[in-house]
């Protein structure tokens, strides 16, 4: 891993400033993002992309308690510089990563005698934003509203989820990003709860195609979101519900400051085409590297896991043992035992179980419910992990029976609260060496890189859901070619893909080349299988030895085709082996033909594609592929998976 490098190239200081000192460059010259103070002092800055906007003016500035950092500034001093960063992850898209960027930070002078810093970096693949304090002469450590906003044309269109509001839904455990995306709407539409809406925001503005998220995000301040503001084509950061908070009769969701203080990156992807925002690499790019320590022991892989299909009932010592077995008959390197383990199986038999597991090839992932009195939720081990003492006595136990992960459910939403009790339990978990899996959880804005052990979260309206209502599992298809142009792009998500079987009590939307298809585009550094060991036996053993073999890491990826909620077709290399896999969102065959030739060339490709029977694949060999021309159809609701070499 090599350290952040930022090479100083001009320090000024303003008594006026000139048009160039306020602009800021990607590398490649095409972005430009340029800073201004209004009359009143009030910050600002736009953005192009190949000279046209793409953004509008859009406001900048902080509300911090007894202190105005919103108006009156006057530019004092610009920083200039050029940065270089490169490292690699355990987890996501590719293994190693290069950023290069411009940044300029403009300091600014309160009429308080406060000053802050506005830092603008800006990639050939978007750009960030954050605020610098370092110290405050009036005034409180506490933050009360954010201003940033992101203006757009008022003939955009956008892709949004819904926050749930807080404290509702089963047993009050929202929010914890899980509702469906509104495609396609006209940009200010405005949000039906009073919650906003999460990131990744996807708009296509002007002809470019933008998405908005958040990274970098630490323990001194609240996960935000989005809210149009009425009437206009603008959105503002917003912060989480009052409630969203562990206690709410002692804390609040508002940052405390601690001095000197950065705020989390605001980052904008922008591109002329949505390869340029599947690829972007923005949201790990300002994540903050990984925290001291030897991550070695972190392994990604995939798991075998009862609960997705077969609900409480299957936590049982015999079920899980048969579910190890099945994980090591599928050379998978984990088994998820799931709710109320510490009630049904028992400590000293969970021991029993990891030492048949190791026996086997196969670690244990226990499951947790974060929670203390902030939900009603029953299901256990809960309210074991609230302290570091309580933390320390459980994942010592832990680690010497040899449970290799634990998954952690139902979190308390995104006051600042909760961010501090995220960093604990991954800082506690890694000093045991425990890799963390999140559910009921907020987005994780880059922590896979910050926390090397935290090796997926949830944030996704998963596939448990759609075994709940035929209502949802109807709506899988869209929703899964919507996530990998937003959720997907930039951080790990536990959506639990692939059911090749039939599923309790529903009727499967999808094909079995669609399900095969998910693996390979959801990414994620555990992959918990939903598929049962029954299930896995029906299928035929084309399929079972793909999935034996099937990739733990992908060193590169590429967006090949489609269009948000409509389909999505992506290819990954693995070593010398190149996955390509797509689906279709809708209820229309779709053909096509895709031009290949970036993975290079190949000998041969294994291929799974649609049949007229969604429940069956087409398999074949093919020699001499065309690359430049690779033609496939995919059934609806179907997909397509070819390997090649």
């Amino acid at each position: 891993m090599k350290a952040l490098h930022i090479a100083v190239a001009a320090a000024i200081i303003l008594t006026g400033c000139t048009k160039a000192d306020t602009d800021v460059t990607s590398p490649d010259g095409r972005i430009k993002v340029s800073f201004s103070l209004s009359a009143n002092g009030e910050p600002r800055y736009s953005a192009q992309l190949d000279g046209q906007t793409v953004i509008g003016c859009s406001a900048l500035g902080l509300d911090v308690e007894g202190c105005n950092l919103k108006d009156g500034f006057r530019l004092i001093s610009t920083v200039s510089a050029g940065v270089e960063d490169k490292y690699s992850l355990k987890t996501g898209k590719q293994t190693d990563y290069h950023y290069c960027a411009n940044e300029k930070i403009f300091n600014l002078l309160a009429q308080s005698g406060d000053t802050l810093g506005i830092a603008f970096r800006v990639s050939d693949d978007g750009f960030a934003f954050r605020y610098q304090i370092n110290s405050l002469k009036s005034g409180q450590n506490i933050v009360n509203d954010e201003f940033s906003s992101f203006c757009f044309a008022d003939s955009a269109r956008a892709w949004l989820q819904i926050m749930a509001i807080a404290k509702t839904g089963w047993c009050g455990t929202n929010p914890s990003y899980e509702e469906n995306y509104t495609q396609n709407v006209p940009v200010g539409t405005p949000c039906p709860w009073p919650s906003g809406w999460v990131y990744p925001a996807l708009f296509q503005s002007n002809g470019a195609w933008v998405l908005v998220s958040e990274t970098g995000l630490t323990t001194q301040y609240c996960g935000t979101r989005l809210t149009e503001i009425a009437g206009t084509p603008e959105y503002k950061v917003r912060f989480p519900m009052p409630q969203e908070v562990i206690d709410t009769a002692t804390q609040d969701i508002r940052p405390r400051l601690t001095f000197p203080w950065q705020s989390p990156w605001r980052t904008v992807s922008v591109s002329s085409n949505l390869k340029g925002i599947v690829e972007s690499t923005i949201g790990t790019d300002l994540a903050a590297p990984a925290v001291d320590g030897d991550y070695s022991w972190v392994k990604p892989g995939h798991a075998s896991w009862s609960w997705a299909k077969l609900k409480d009932e299957s936590v049982v010592y015999d079920v899980q043992k048969s579910f190890v077995d099945y994980a090591a008959r599928m050379r998978w390197e984990y088994c998820l035992v799931d709710v109320n383990w510490d009630r049904t199986i028992g400590y000293d038999r969970i021991a029993e179980l990891a030492q048949y597991a190791a026996a086997r090839g196969v670690g244990l992932i226990l499951w947790y419910n974060s929670s203390g009195a902030w939900n009603t939720t029953e299901y256990t081990p809960k309210s074991r992990l609230l302290t570091h003492e309580m933390r320390e006595q459980e994942f010592s136990r832990l680690e010497q029976m040899g449970v290799k992960g634990i998954k952690v459910d139902f979190f308390a939403g995104d006051g600042q609260p909760v961010m501090q009790y995220y960093a604990d339990i991954f800082a506690d978990a890694a000093a045991h060496h425990l890799m963390v899996n999140c559910h009921g959880a907020t987005l994780p804005r880059g922590w896979q890189r910050t926390y090397p052990n935290l090796v997926t979260m949830e944030a996704v309206k998963g596939f448990e859901y759609s075994t709940f209502t035929q209502e949802y599992q109807d709506m899988i298809p869209t929703q899964s070619c919507c996530w990998l142009f937003t959720r997907n792009v930039f951080d790990p998500m536990d959506f639990t893909p692939m059911s090749l079987a039939a599923i309790p009590g529903i009727e499967r939307a999808t094909t079995n080349a669609f399900e095969l298809a998910l693996p390979v585009l959801f990414l994620s550094g555990v992959q918990h299988f939903a598929e049962t060991d029954d299930g896995m036996a029906a299928q035929p053993d084309y399929v079972v030895s793909l999935l034996q073999d099937f990739p733990t890491t992908w060193d590169q990826s590429l967006f090949i085709d489609g269009y948000p909620g409509q389909y999505f077709v992506a290819a990954r290399r693995s070593g010398d082996k190149w996955y390509v896999a797509g689906i279709n969102g809708e209820k229309a065959a779709r053909r096509l033909t895709l031009d290949l030739s970036a993975i290079g060339s190949a000998d041969k490709a294994e291929i799974f594609t649609d049949t007229d029977n969604k429940w069956q694949m087409a398999h074949s060999i093919a020699e001499n592929v065309d690359l430049k021309a690779f033609e496939v159809t995919m059934q609806p609701n179907g997909g397509f998976v070819a390997v090649f070499e």
